[in-house]
């Protein structure tokens, strides 16, 4: 039988270890090959087939729409379904910020090891070493661990010499023969880092002094696995990118807090997520095959009966990239690594590992965010062909105007937790404007799942440069 159509028995037994079931191996076994190369995922193999018989079946399936006269009650019906889960999730609540009493005793806080894996960061490293050596937390219950992967800027002598100058900052360098990318760099450090949580940081994030203790209170729940603080954006008010890519982080996180809030999938997304220990070593670590680390862990971790917390305060900020060919190269990416998780585990995903409000979920946002655009051009011609509306036209419109609604529901959401009076037909502005901006994902999306079906699998990752911004600004559209 080919590799590409195994069929795992083991995936449906829920207290078993993700790491176990992936891998075929017990954590003993898994343990004693820690030093060589890891071992792969049955599931990796055939990227490139089972992209083809997806798009297969969604491009034959449009078809099958447009020629039978139930093709539209279909379409109805799957906009109802999508219309009613969209009002549960606006009438959900949100959580609440939280924060630690601070008299407890250090010695019950949880350990911190930040991990920034570095490459070529040399505009932006020190600010952000100097930020975490001085955040308010018990300097003996965290550290800090810099990656240099392999960098041709002067990164490497930067981060000694910061190394001499903070004693809690600890520097692995890595040569060209290091494997695996990011993924490879923080696996590397997590074989030295002491932390119960792994909190993972871009080399240009930001955060406030206090973040850890207004974050940790999160793990108190035992089942939480993972937590993502919203993602801002430190240069929002440089071009029309910027903007809306401050605007798209603000949807992001009110979307994941209310998903998380019904039981559903919350998301990690790379910069300032806080990750169990425990549970990321059941998970079997930061995958070195995925060009999506937080993307594809976000499913190992969910498949493993943990939760991811996400929280609009405090934030994380980072710069945006400010033209738009650095930002299709980025979206490319992003869209590329989220679409091959479920190329990856599709069959866990099918088995009994989810509960049923999370499977749903992700059928929710798997249908918006995948299938509808990979559907747009077939729907098109043939909506041309027989001289009709496209027949995806009320899910396209209604996910549109879900996007432009939970835009601005969330913009006055942060506006409401930071104090801020701002009018309403400001954020009104806003939301239009993030919505045009938005309308790039129907061209990523479409053109990712294409390209995935028809060209043969690469690696490959294009780096977003950082100048370090110091503006400090958060959303602010004028």
């Amino acid at each position: 039988m080919p590799a590409n159509f195994w069929f795992d028995r083991n995936s449906s037994r829920a207290g078993e270890p993700l790491q176990t079931i992936l891998f075929d191996r017990d954590s003993a076994e898994l343990e004693e090959e820690s030093d060589e190369a890891p071992p792969s995922y049955r599931g990796y193999a055939g990227r490139r087939r089972k992209a083809a018989v997806v798009l297969t079946l969604v491009w034959g399936g449009t078809i099958v729409l447009h020629s039978v006269s139930w093709g539209l009650w279909v379409v109805v019906g799957l906009t109802g379904l999508l219309g009613l889960h969209a009002m549960r999730l606006i009438f959900a609540a949100s959580g609440s910020p939280l924060s630690w009493n601070r008299n407890l005793d250090e010695s019950d806080l949880p350990y911190v090891s930040f991990l920034v894996a570095a490459k070529d960061e040399e505009a932006v490293i020190e600010s952000l070493v100097e930020m975490l050596c001085d955040l308010d937390y018990p300097a003996d219950r965290y550290e800090v661990w810099a990656i240099d992967d392999n960098s041709s800027d002067g990164t490497p002598e930067l981060l000694d010499r910061l190394a001499q100058q903070y004693d809690r900052l600890r520097v692995l360098h890595r040569d060209s023969t290091a494997r695996g990318g990011k993924s490879g760099a923080l696996n590397n450090a997590l074989k030295f880092a002491k932390g119960d949580i792994v909190a993972v940081f871009d080399a240009d994030a930001k955060v406030s002094s206090d973040f850890l203790w207004r974050v940790l209170p999160l793990f108190d729940r035992d089942s939480v696995g993972a937590v993502q603080v919203r993602k801002a954006i430190d240069n929002a008010n440089e071009n029309f990118w910027t903007r809306g890519q401050a605007a798209e982080m603000i949807l992001d996180a009110y979307v994941q807090e209310k998903r998380v809030a019904l039981n559903g999938i919350g998301e990690l997304r790379g910069n300032g997520q806080l990750i169990r220990r425990s549970a990321l070593e059941r998970c079997g670590n930061f995958n070195e095959e995925t060009i999506t680390d937080d993307l594809d862990l976000t499913l190992r971790l969910h498949l493993d009966s943990w939760d991811i917390e996400c929280v609009t305060l405090p934030t994380v900020s980072e710069e945006a990239v400010t033209r738009s060919i650095a930002l299709w190269h980025q979206r490319s990416r992003w869209a590329e690594g989220g679409y091959q998780r479920y190329l990856d585990y599709w069959r866990l995903l099918l088995g009994s590992r989810l509960s049923f409000a999370k499977r749903f979920d992700l059928f929710v946002f798997l249908l918006m965010q995948y299938i509808l655009p990979t559907a747009a051009l077939p729907d098109l011609v043939m909506a041309v062909v027989r001289s009709r509306l496209p027949i995806f036209s009320p899910l396209t419109t209604l996910t549109v105007a879900l996007s432009m609604v939970w835009m601005f529901l969330g913009l006055r959401r942060c506006d409401r937790l930071q104090g801020k009076r701002q009018p309403l037909w400001i954020s009104l502005l806003q939301s239009l404007r993030g919505t045009l901006y938005m309308m790039h994902w129907l061209v990523v999306m479409a053109s990712t799942t294409a390209r995935l079906a028809v060209r043969p699998k690469r690696l490959k990752w294009v780096k977003t440069l950082h100048q370090g911004h110091r503006s400090g600004d958060e959303v602010v559209m004028r």
